[in-house]
């Protein structure tokens, strides 16, 4: 399983584009109110920076049985924040680890 994505949240959008272009290179493509994408250099996993009311960084992971993989959660102590959902690009759910971490798991295309 790969991380394909990252989101970097927080409450000052500007701010966090403008950090992340200047200190790491990316590319950042706003796409309107609250999101942007990111492109990172060198073949990295690209993202996106969201406006949040927290700072919070989530890795979009991809997996072959979304499903399965989302039943397993609340197994081995987590959560499942969204359940599998399609937003037009992929599918995909949004669980949290025992400790509270974020993490989208991706259905592998």
């Amino acid at each position: 399983m790969n991380i394909v994505h990252f989101d970097v949240a927080g409450p000052d959008e500007a701010a966090l584009h403008r950090f992340y272009a200047g200190v790491l290179d990316w590319q950042v493509e706003p796409q309107g109110p609250g999101y942007a994408l990111v492109r990172t250099p060198d073949g990295g996993p690209d993202g996106a920076v969201v406006e949040g009311s927290d700072a919070g960084l989530t890795l979009g992971v991809a997996v072959d049985d979304l499903e399965a993989t989302v039943a397993r959660v609340a197994e081995l102590g987590g959560e499942v924040l969204m359940p599998p959902t399609d937003n037009g690009w992929v599918v995909k759910a949004l669980v949290v680890d025992p400790a509270g971490n974020r993490l989208s798991l991706i259905a592998r295309s």
